[in-house]
């Protein structure tokens, strides 16, 4: 192998492992503890529970710009509940290379009586 060869391999290399440390993303993130959903009357009658997994597009100023349930809780109700109530809270906003900026996020949400 001659020299050109091995500086191009280095350069390869030095380039992947560049690019996967400048594409580090922080996802955005709320406060479980201030931000909670108000379980549905009906819920609570028929005594549904379940675990609603979601996804928000957060923006850099921390609002939620989409929304979208990734796995549902079984319930329309409880699902309902919990993207409205989690599309309402203020987020903390999400990094992206260093900055903040527009990220997505999961969050899942627990119904238990």
């Amino acid at each position: 192998m001659n020299k050109n060869a091995i500086r191009i391999i280095a350069a390869l290399v030095l380039t992947s492992a560049g690019s996967s440390v400048l594409a580090a993303e922080v996802p955005a993130q709320f406060d479980a503890k201030t931000c909670k959903a108000e379980y549905p009357k009906a819920s609570l009658m028929n005594e549904e529970e379940g675990a609603v997994a979601m996804s928000f597009l957060v923006s850099a100023e921390g609002r939620v710009l989409d929304s979208k349930i990734e796995k549902t809780s079984g319930f329309k109700n409880l699902d309902n509940a919990a993207l409205k109530a989690i599309t309402n809270c203020k987020f903390k906003p999400g990094m992206k290379d260093g900055a903040v900026a527009q990220t997505w996020t999961k969050v899942n949400y627990v119904w238990a009586l």
